[in-house]
């Protein structure tokens, strides 16, 4: 596909990043932003501030602890299970230091869970949260693991906060459960210990892997997309150039609710904020609204990242209305489609517009973003990002025209290395020519916007005819007194599938007639929903993304 896309780029943006100074390895580029940024702040929460100096200092401490102490070596792979804490930045740099490859874990996954991602992964080192000690207590037997390192929340606070804060979580709130792990290192005790060592240089290429980022576990068994220093570098440095002329070095605020050890928030918030001298705020726990909402009026915040999902409880949350948005510059929003009908509430709210970008687990993540000084919500994805390639082809691998329908594939210095010991599932998503398929349906414009109709597999056929559930679900959101809603396919014996609408109320009287009628307004018969169900709650990721498949296997609390 001829690059379209590029005579729209707003001025002054490079077409290729090749032109922009560059670092062959994520601790090169760390070490150059802590020299450029030391006396700044670099991360925050729950009232305690770690500036850029002290991150370099305790990050080199515990690099040289993992390799006196625990004698780990370049490639070894270490699993960090940790929220939104200071915790997370220091070991996830010093892994990288040391030229560990880090393996990111959920904290709220299952034992089971966490045994497939230790054991595919090879990781023999894991660093957890007290509060999720058992489940880690449990995998051990079934799995490699032969170092276990234990945090608690408050490891990097003054001793008072901490000490208080822990008996807090332990002895009333009971979060952290009564149990230990015979051989066990505390985090703290590795940090302090690892200041009396000397960390050894490694050499590190940009060739070489730097993540193992677990994908795919809504739809099969997740798989380790391999991500090299070079891959997260360059997207950095992607991400860097396209929102340069917006945000400013060593001034901005980041508000950071999605956790970090997910791809869209490690790459925005951890990585380019932290490239740009900017300031992440840790919210450790994004589905309590009220505390979140609470913690941001304490702070003049500039830039903040979310989904869909939360962008909504935000603008239905009352107290959020009364923030004061004087200093917010830019909110981008990806991980799942924007809605229409919450970009408009946010716009109204905040006076600032909401902007939709898109990437994936095997790019890094970013692909494209719309420009940063979009003025309204345009339904688009945006433009691809410098340095970046894209086509769309259809079911036989062939390109369609500009405006058709296709699988959306891309190239770029941001694109994985492949999936980790899956050479077939590799293979699957590779086209000869080095194209890699994203699974997602799209159209692109005569000015090389992209716009995302659905995920491949969540595409629904009704008697031959394509309905893409984001364009329903686009419908029902700005329907008063919908809350929440998500759509899907079920089995129809007439038409070979039907359209089913998941709905959360707003307000009680709602009625599946009121839908309907509603539908017909604004979809063509096929489109509107045979089914409506009400439900209490709708089934989301950890990083609140709406979970289609649970709801196909018919997984949702249905409402009384």
């Amino acid at each position: 596909m001829e690059k379209i896309w590029l005579q729209n780029y707003p001025p002054k943006i490079p077409y290729n990043i090749d032109e922009l100074p560059s670092f062959n390895s994520i601790p090169e580029m760390f070490e150059h932003t802590c020299e450029e940024f030391s006396s700044l702040p670099a991360f925050y929460s729950m009232g305690v501030t770690l500036s850029f100096q002290q991150l370099e200092i305790e990050s080199r401490a515990l690099a040289a602890w993992f390799q006196t102490k625990l004698h780990l070596k370049k490639g070894d792979r270490i699993a960090i299970m940790l929220p939104n804490i200071l915790q997370y930045p220091v070991a996830m740099f010093a892994a990288l230091r040391a030229g560990l490859i880090v393996v990111n874990v959920n904290p709220l996954y299952t034992a089971s869970e966490l045994v497939h991602q230790v054991n595919d992964s090879g990781a023999k080192t894991i660093i957890v949260l007290s509060n999720f000690l058992r489940t880690v207590q449990q995998a051990l037997p079934q799995t490699p693991i032969k170092h276990v390192i234990v945090t608690n929340i408050g490891d990097l606070f003054p001793k008072p906060k901490a000490f208080a804060i822990h008996f807090y979580l332990k002895y009333i709130a009971r979060k952290i459960p009564f149990i230990t792990i015979p051989g066990a290192h505390d985090f703290r005790d590795a940090i302090l210990k690892g200041k009396t060592k000397t960390l050894t240089p490694v050499k590190i290429t940009s060739e070489d892997i730097a993540f193992l980022q677990y994908t795919g576990g809504t739809t099969g068994v997740a798989k380790g997309a391999m991500l090299s220093h070079k891959n997260i570098v360059s997207n950095v440095l992607q991400a860097e150039t396209w929102f340069s002329q917006l945000l400013t070095r060593g001034k901005e605020i980041m508000i950071t609710a999605l956790p970090l050890y997910h791809i869209f928030s490690l790459l925005a918030n951890c990585f380019f904020i932290s490239k740009i001298g900017g300031l992440n705020v840790l919210i450790a726990n994004p589905r309590d609204i009220k505390r979140m909402v609470s913690d941001m009026s304490k702070i003049k915040f500039t830039v903040m990242t979310g989904v869909n999902t939360l962008f909504n409880a935000l603008v239905k949350f009352p107290d959020f209305a009364k923030l004061d948005f004087s200093s917010l510059k830019m909110c981008l929003g990806g991980g799942m489609a924007v809605q229409r009908a919450i970009a408009e509430q946010w716009r109204q709210v905040t006076g600032v517009t909401l902007i939709e970008a898109y990437g994936l687990t095997e790019a890094s993540p970013c692909v494209a973003s719309n420009p940063a000084d979009l003025k309204a919500y345009n339904g688009t994805v945006g433009l691809p990002l410098p340095s970046t390639d894209v086509c769309v082809l259809d079911d036989e691998g062939h390109e369609v025209p500009i405006g058709e329908v296709g699988e959306l594939a891309i190239k770029g210095p941001q694109v994985m290395m492949g999936y980790w010991k899956n050479p077939l599932e590799t293979a699957k998503v590779f086209t000869p020519e080095g194209w890699l398929l994203t699974g997602d349906i799209v159209s692109i414009d005569e000015k090389g916007y992209i716009s995302i109709r659905e995920r491949k597999k969540d595409m629904i056929i009704v008697s031959g005819f394509n309905v893409y559930p984001n364009e329903i679900e686009d419908v029902l959101a700005r329907l008063a007194g919908v809350r929440e809603v998500a759509v899907v396919g079920v089995p129809d014996r007439n038409s070979g599938e039907a359209v089913k609408a998941f709905i959360v109320k707003d307000r009680p009287d709602l009625t599946a007639e009121e839908v309907t009628s509603y539908c017909y307004n604004y979809l063509t018969g096929y489109k509107i929903p045979k089914q409506i169900e009400f439900c209490d709650e709708l089934p989301k990721s950890n990083v609140g993304k709406i979970l289609r498949r649970a709801l196909r296997d018919s997984t949702v609390k249905v409402a009384s």
